[in-house]
């Protein structure tokens, strides 16, 4: 089995005085049992294995423990108990001064607010890591050149962030964080301040971005929507615990709890369901002219592809191959179903 990117193993973050000594004597405590000791499990007993290449979506609603539990990770915050594993390496046994190169040179970390330095440039913010990092001007240069091109903000080099837009600020803040080159990529609500189509613009520019350079995501996201667009799976807390995991098909269908029953009641299911869940074998008799839809279109993608008095639509490869045919009234079943 190929080893997990990244993988936390029992992880809690206790907030109170004497927590580390609570769990060692209580090893897995209720959230009554942390309160009836004046204690918060903000992360309570995660255990994630995310594979390299992967968007990993962690959701929930706000005090659900996502956005510690991401800190957690990068041990912004300190874990009060567990294990997290980076490249077999744990975390919690590393040096503060091991912590810092790594976050420096493998880790990339973009936030909500941009945290741009409004005195420095475009380029000159994107370059900043580099800098930090000590590598020479004329090095450092040309990466953060290519990184500005890369997000799509060429010729805006020399602008000041109060001279760009917000969706525009928000690409300099990736393009700093891939400036690094990370292995590993955490990006904590980084959309959710944008103006609606100005989110969906960045959603897309995100896919296009990963679709290039294959990084390990975790993402934090409370919005359902962005979650299904995004992610190869799906983690749900509440409480401060790991509710369910699995794809977005997988938890949409077949929620493993009320809660995760009631936080997807509402979820479109042409929007989760996948065309590949969906085809059935190609016969010699299917016609493949006009449109064609990629096996891991969601259904909401592939409905408005049907052409006038067409019944069937071809699932083709990127290479062209027909791997199954969708039919019609598969397609308006589902519509139907909401």
């Amino acid at each position: 089995m190929t080893q997990p990117k990244l993988a936390c193993k029992h992880v809690w973050k206790v907030f109170g005085h004497g927590a580390e000594d609570f769990l060692a004597a209580n090893p897995d405590p209720t959230a009554e049992d942390l309160a009836k000791a004046w204690m918060v499990g903000a992360v309570r007993d995660v255990n994630l294995e995310i594979a390299e290449g992967e968007i990993f979506v962690i959701m929930g609603l706000s005090g659900s423990g996502k956005s510690t539990l991401v800190r957690c990770l990068s041990r912004l915050v300190e874990p009060t108990a567990g294990e997290i594993i980076f490249n077999g390496e744990n975390l919690l046994a590393a040096s503060e001064q091991r912590m810092i190169e790594i976050r420096r040179k493998q880790m990339g970390m973009v936030f909500q607010h941009f945290a741009l330095l409004p005195h420095l440039t475009v380029l000159e913010n994107v370059a900043f890591p580099l800098e930090v990092q000590g590598i020479d001007r004329t090095a450092r240069t040309a990466r953060a050149e290519r990184m500005i091109e890369l997000v799509g903000l060429a010729g805006k080099e020399r602008f000041f962030p109060r001279e760009l837009s917000g969706g525009q600020q928000q690409r300099v803040g990736i393009a700093r964080s891939l400036a690094v080159e990370p292995e590993l990529w955490f990006l904590d609500e980084p959309f959710s301040a944008l103006d609606p189509l100005i989110r969906r613009e960045m959603q897309d520019e995100f896919m296009r971005l990963q679709s290039q350079l294959r990084k390990t995501i975790v993402f934090i996201t409370h919005d359902f929507d962005e979650a299904i667009r995004l992610a190869d799976r799906i983690a749900i807390m509440k409480d401060g615990a790991v509710e369910q995991v699995g794809t977005p098909e997988a938890i949409v269908l077949n929620p493993a709890t009320d809660y995760v029953a009631a936080f997807t009641r509402s979820v479109s299911k042409a929007k989760v369901i996948r065309v590949q869940s969906l085809m059935k074998p190609p016969q010699k008799s299917d016609r493949h002219d006009g449109a064609t839809t990629p096996p891991g279109a969601t259904i909401a993608d592939a409905a408005p592809l049907f052409e006038i008095g067409s019944d069937t639509l071809p699932v083709t490869t990127p290479e062209g191959a027909v791997v199954g045919v969708l039919h019609r009234d598969d397609v308006v079943a589902v519509l139907m179903r909401g």
